[in-house]
């Protein structure tokens, strides 16, 4: 192997180490590139011009709600608090959604959420890192509220 490198560079030789070159970079490129397209989650909506149509609308009605939101993790359940203008918790009519991390779909959880009068919560399996919560959730009075929360797990 060594006798390759002996001797004066030659094309033929400059040629076999420039394109070797190339030959590195370009597998790393495909390896790159099928390594992101098989672990997209996928589309946010299906098409984005109708979803543009509604956007300010169903905006305006959701921060009409005046609701605060956050979410934890702790000793394996998801905590979800909505409280209103006044700070006061919120029981809204249906909460959904997918729990998951940002970057693969493989482990997305749908929790049963269970309202105790202050806030939601739900059995999750989350080790640690960033995880993301896509909640989907009803108002009383009907008005839809769409939040992505990122959630910190630390154990």
């Amino acid at each position: 192997m060594l006798g390759v490198f002996r001797g004066p560079i030659t094309g033929p030789k400059f040629f076999a180490i420039f394109a070797s070159f190339f030959v590195v970079i370009i597998a790393v490129n495909i390896y790159m590139a099928r390594a992101a397209i098989l672990t997209f989650p996928g589309l946010e909506v299906k098409n984005s011009y109708v979803a543009s149509q509604n956007f300010d609308r169903e905006r305006a009605a959701q921060l009409a709600l005046g609701w605060e939101v956050h979410a934890t993790v702790h000793q394996g359940q998801l905590v979800v608090k909505i409280t209103d203008a006044a700070g006061q918790p919120v029981e809204a009519a249906t909460l959904t959604g997918t729990f998951g991390r940002p970057t693969t779909v493989r482990d997305d959880q749908t929790p049963a959420f269970v309202f105790d009068g202050v806030a939601f919560s739900a059995p999750v399996t989350a080790g640690p890192g960033q995880w993301n919560f896509r909640m989907e959730a009803v108002a009383q009075d009907g008005t839809p509220f769409h939040q992505r929360l990122v959630v910190h797990v630390e154990e």
